[in-house]
């Protein structure tokens, strides 16, 4: 089974396209040309542009009958990789992938370039038949790794539109367990300094008379941390609950308490494990970054003047950026104490993203994964954050966000894998796809 698409994924997976290393900036434009390639070897159009500075593959393949009234699905996928270090922890070459057992090891089979390559076949297999019933427009990008801005900016500046969008670079719930992401959490960054004075004081002649700037930041900080896991109201406008549907999903899921385990955390407050999948899926979170301050490494009794912090906030999908951002500087300005001098910069931010469970090509995707999986996908949401997916729904396209990863595929991580079955099976689910969008 391997040999009819191994060596032809493995082409891709060996370019070592890190979009973080300027010294791969060729590899990484290799790999949009490999893209550029395979959709016209597959009897489409496409080319590498320029966007800025960053590759983008744009390319399309027309629907096999009709294509002037044919539904256009878009189709998203990175080609570009996460760094690979630490080297010495990978039990084989990153960019020499194998199979070892059940998985195909390498970095980028998960992460996503083995996901998109699922994408580009399914296509292709339906064109070459004469069978492809919609138009598929594949617009990818080489700097998702570093931001994935170029792809939002140029998906803004795109007005030709589609019916639907197909994004492979998720996972399942677990082994077998498929799920479609139908939103995802916007990000508001910040960075604050806080000064109470003109230069550090000895501690034992000012101490408890002059305001100390760390404990003056911790004050401020403390004002706005959700303590028992919901944020104050101010910061949680706008927030859209989730569906009856969508719960049913969540309850698919692993135990809260369980997931924090695997991790090695420990739970927030007493409610934390029960109330995981609410907090991370549907609650704005608030937290705080890093801090420096002080001689935090050395014995020195020393009363600084000088405190600074980064602070994220990631916006429920519903939120906007636009109305929680000033709030949260507000609060944080109300939080300061008096006579400290509080300086805050957004440094950057992010919508979040939301598809109605309910939207055609939605249920259309449920029924097509089943089947091709033989099993229906949980609708849940992501934690993290994803630009592309308020993009697209700015623009009216809905969504399909699912994937064959796995918890324990270990991207961004050495020995990145993916099982191996799930090429062919996420080839099928693909095609599955397109033919189901035919009916949008």
């Amino acid at each position: 089974m391997a040999a009819e698409w191994f060596d032809e994924l493995a082409e891709l997976l060996r370019i070592p396209s890190i979009s973080a290393d300027a010294a791969h900036a060729a590899d990484v434009t290799s790999a949009g040309e490999w893209v550029c390639r395979f959709i016209r070897e597959a009897g489409g159009e496409c080319e590498l542009i320029d966007w800025h500075g960053q590759p983008l593959a744009i390319g399309e393949l027309r629907a096999s009958n009709g294509a002037d009234d044919a539904p256009t699905v878009l189709c998203y996928g990175h080609f570009d990789v996460q760094p690979p270090d630490p080297l010495e922890l990978w039990e084989s070459d990153p960019f020499e992938p194998e199979i070892r057992g059940d998985y195909l090891y390498g970095r980028g089979t998960v992460d996503d370039k083995g996901q998109l390559y699922m994408l580009l076949n399914a296509a292709r297999e339906l064109a070459r038949a004469g069978q492809l019933p919609v138009n598929v427009r594949f617009c990818c990008d080489g700097e998702e790794e570093t931001g994935g801005h170029s792809i939002v900016e140029f998906l803004e500046a795109d007005e030709r539109g589609a019916d639907a969008a197909i994004i492979f670079d998720s996972g399942m719930i677990s082994r077998d367990v498929p799920a479609f992401n139908l939103a995802t959490r916007g990000m508001a960054y910040f960075h604050m300094t806080l000064r109470t004075g003109e230069r550090d004081l000895h501690s034992g002649m000012y101490g408890g008379a002059a305001l100390n700037a760390a404990h003056a930041l911790i004050k401020t900080l403390d004002a706005l941390i959700a303590h028992d896991g919901t944020l104050v109201e101010p910061l949680r406008k706008g927030i859209a609950v989730p569906t009856a549907e969508e719960l049913a999903g969540w309850a698919q899921l692993p135990q809260g308490a369980d997931e924090l385990a695997d991790q090695g955390a420990r739970a927030k407050d007493v409610a934390a494990a029960a109330d995981f999948y609410t907090r991370t899926f549907a609650e704005p979170a608030l937290d705080v970054n890093g801090i420096a301050t002080g001689s935090p490494m050395l014995q020195k009794t020393v009363l600084p003047v000088e405190a600074i912090a980064n602070l994220s906030i990631r916006l429920a999908p519903g939120q906007k950026v636009k109305e929680i951002a000033p709030e949260v500087e507000r609060l944080l300005r109300e939080a300061a104490p008096e006579g400290a001098d509080l300086e805050i910069e957004l440094w950057s931010s992010a919508a979040p993203g939301l598809v109605p469970p309910d939207a055609k090509a939605v249920q259309l995707g449920l029924d097509a994964f089943e089947r091709a999986l033989g099993r229906r996908p949980a609708l849940i949401r992501s934690g993290g954050t994803l630009p592309i997916v308020p993009a697209l729904a700015d623009k009216g396209i809905p969504t399909v966000i699912t994937g064959f990863g796995l918890p324990d595929s270990q991207i961004h991580s050495p020995n990145e894998r993916l099982v191996a079955d799930y090429v062919p099976q996420g080839i099928a689910a693909a095609r599955e796809l397109f033919l189901a969008f035919a009916a949008l």
